[in-house]
């Protein structure tokens, strides 16, 4: 039901998140239907699928475990969505990674139109907005592979009059392939990203470096985005919140111990 309502609601909005050619075309998305897709497809198991990278090389999904994956589909052709969605995710990149760790995530940007978005368009169109950033790929893949992606991924898409009707929409998978989150809109805001990649880094253990761990996952719960400079800090007040919280319950602790401990040495008189 929560979905459903979800998609009443942004249907609207959506509608102006599809390819602008579709609008102009009539496209055949309907909004409701990609969103409904879009939101089922949280908690699904991606497949592994192999692509070619914008240098090339072969790329399989399964490489790219073991930590949280941004993925997004566009058409080096498109005029105004695609450019605009990749431009905005390699701004929070930045963000994301000054504030999780250069290696916290991987981005898989996926050509959907397989004649034209070959390894060197991909290329192209990554330098063309200064994308050079390590552990970004922008890949290419035959149709049933490119399909079978959006499909795992709930991402619609149709061709209409030369170009696209889709929906401008960012997937988040955690570090086990699992769908976790769906972000939609060309220009989204910062912690509709950078707060989802957080909680993942936050659940996910290093059981080998304990203390490393616990110390990355403290600066985590005291990292806070401040809208008015757009990028994340390190919040001192969260510590020292912390800090009291625990000071209180150690002292309640005491009391209640010594309490308890009176109790069993008092000696009741014999009647």
């Amino acid at each position: 039901m929560a979905k459903l309502r979800a998609s009443h609601r942004l249907a609207g909005v959506l509608a102006l998140l599809i390819g602008l050619s579709a609008t102009a075309a009539g496209g055949p998305l309907d909004p409701e239907q990609a969103l409904r897709t879009s939101l089922d497809a949280i908690g699904r198991s991606v497949g592994d699928y192999r692509f070619v990278n914008q240098d090339g090389q072969p790329l399989a999904l399964t490489e790219l475990r073991g930590r949280p994956l941004v993925i997004s589909y566009i058409y080096t052709s498109c005029a105004f969505v695609c450019p605009t969605l990749t431009s905005r995710l390699a701004e929070i990149a930045e963000i994301a990674r000054d504030t999780l760790g250069a290696e916290s995530f991987s981005i898989l940007t996926v050509g959907l139109d397989t004649p034209t978005d070959t390894p060197e368009q991909m290329r192209v169109y990554a330098l063309e907005r200064g994308i050079t950033m390590p552990g970004w790929y922008f890949v290419s893949g035959d149709q049933a592979t490119v399909d079978a992606l959006a499909r795992d991924i709930g991402f619609s898409y149709a061709p209409v009059a030369g170009a696209f009707d889709h929906l401008a929409q960012v997937t988040i998978v955690d570090d086990e392939g699992r769908v976790y989150q769906q972000v939609y809109g060309p220009e989204f805001e910062t912690p509709m990203i950078v707060d989802p990649l957080k909680r993942l880094a936050l659940g996910n253990r290093t059981p080998e470096r304990p203390v490393a761990d616990f110390l990355n996952r403290v600066r985590l719960l005291c990292t806070s985005y401040d809208a008015k400079s757009g990028r994340y800090r390190f919040d001192y007040s969260l510590i020292l919140e912390i800090a009291i919280g625990l000071s209180c319950a150690l002292v309640v602790a005491i009391f209640v111990l010594r309490s308890w401990r009176q109790s069993r040495t008092t000696v009741l008189p014999r009647l």
